[in-house]
């Protein structure tokens, strides 16, 4: 029978128990470490990764209170909580070695033990500690990301006036229950603003969970949100919570809160002001408890007064309202979000692009980015997937080329010659669709001629 992996430590005064037990566990685990000095335990402990350590109650000169054993069983738990302790006690010892479970302990063998109770014993303490080592990580691994995101607004780029005014809000608002409604135009970053405020909310180690309210049809809105029973229609073979249940004790994010119809509305209406929710099929209405956070890129007051959405429904979702700005309203962010796209792609697509030169920067500070951040970001995406230069031109973006005018005649706006020439090479360039070879030759320049003109004009 092939070995299992696993560190064990045996830890008793008697020296047979010590070696019958090793020969025994020596067979099916590559590392079984024995001492009979209790106060080695500290450095084997600290030197060793072990999984399972199997502890004597009694030591010499205390051999019936069991006193040493539950003082070394703390010493071990205080080093490592998450430590698999078997104990290993008389017979006439049983009572305390249930004590000892209470203790922290996770079972005992009794000596002398019969050697499957020994290996049935071991093999259950070592699928817990490795079980324990999962969870363990797995929380680690969730605050180190959760750390990572949380940075000084992590996710949010923006150094801007209004960036600092939502940050602001989401301090003041996050450590409340208040429901939040989210304003602005698609690709300004409402999820990430949810997510900033989930993850500073008393709720963060409960789920976030989204819902796009846009892309629930209304005949799904119900089984959806609400949930159902097993046999309520013919599609449900079994019970399913809906999303309203799921977020019971964490954030619900309803993006695109505007798009759902009035039918709907006076629904959720009633969910919000009673806390409870019934599953199709059922009549048993079940409480929940989540924290709302709503978004839309449209004006709601607007639907109100169109009596498209009810202004009672409008109370319940925006205790506080945030509005995010376009990006076109807060040009001085665009440096910063570039930088920050620069850095992840060059990285995803392992590319060696340094920088942007100031004509690259002062062309996309001049856009109106219509798409806002998610459009920036997609064009810089596609910029450091085309290009092999290690310097990022303007030649290099081509932005909103579909909102192009038809091309006219160039008008010059006044005589001087290098104003004419600035304003030929843009035309060039423009026509060829950022080619830069092609816009060369039209122009009856070479290549690096015309670097050196777009590097002199700031392109």
């Amino acid at each position: 029978m092939a070995k299992k992996s696993g560190n064990i430590l045996i830890i008793d005064d008697d020296e047979d128990v010590l070696y019958s037990a090793r020969l025994l566990l020596k067979q099916f685990y590559p590392v079984v470490h024995i001492e009979k000095n209790p106060e080695l335990i500290p450095t084997l402990i600290s030197t060793t990764n072990y999984d399972v350590i199997l502890l004597d109650m009694n030591f010499s000169g205390d051999s019936n209170s069991g006193k040493q054993g539950f003082e070394w069983l703390k010493k071990i738990l205080e080093f490592d909580p998450a430590m698999v302790v078997v104990l290993i006690t008389a017979y006439g010892n049983i009572e305390m070695a249930i004590k000892a479970i209470k203790e922290g302990a996770t079972d005992f063998v009794i000596k002398p033990w019969q050697n499957e109770k020994l290996l049935a014993t071991v093999s259950s303490a070592m699928k817990l500690s490795r079980s324990n080592k999962e969870v363990n990580n797995l929380i680690s691994r969730q605050k180190l990301l959760s750390n990572d995101l949380d940075k000084n607004f992590n996710s949010i780029i923006g150094d801007s006036q209004a960036i600092k005014n939502i940050f602001s809000i989401i301090d003041k608002v996050s450590k409340t229950d208040a429901n939040i409604l989210i304003v602005g135009e698609n690709g300004t970053g409402k999820e990430l603003i949810a997510r900033a405020i989930h993850r500073y909310s008393e709720r963060v180690n409960e789920i976030f969970l989204t819902v796009d309210m846009g892309a629930i049809t209304e005949s799904l809105f119900e089984s959806e949100l609400f949930g159902y029973v097993k046999g309520a229609f013919t599609d449900a073979k079994e019970d399913k919570p809906g999303r309203f249940e799921a977020a019971s004790s964490g954030t619900l994010f309803l993006d695109e809160i505007a798009n759902i119809s009035p039918n709907l509305q006076s629904k959720l209406l009633t969910v919000l002001q009673n806390r409870l929710v019934t599953r199709i099929g059922s009549n048993i209405p079940k409480p929940v408890d989540f924290r709302l956070i709503c978004a839309t890129n449209t004006s709601i007051s607007e639907l109100i007064n169109q009596k498209q959405f009810r202004q009672d429904l409008l109370y319940r979702i925006n205790t506080v309202e945030i509005n995010i700005p376009p990006l076109r309203e807060r040009k001085e962010d665009v440096p910063l979000l570039c930088e920050h796209f620069l850095n992840i792609y060059t990285k995803k697509y392992n590319k060696g692009i340094k920088e942007f030169s100031s004509g690259a920067l002062n062309k996309l500070m001049e856009y109106q980015w219509p798409g806002n951040v998610r459009e920036l970001q997609h064009a810089i995406e596609r910029t450091v997937i085309m290009t092999e230069a290690r310097v990022l031109l303007p030649a290099d973006f081509l932005l909103s080329a579909h909102e192009k005018p038809a091309e006219q005649q160039v008008v010059f706006p006044n005589y001087h010659i290098e104003d004419a020439e600035k304003l030929l090479i843009i035309k060039a360039i423009s026509r060829h669709n950022g080619n830069i070879t092609k816009a060369a030759r039209d122009l009856g320049l070479t290549r690096a001629s015309l670097y050196r003109r777009l590097e002199k004009y700031g392109l």
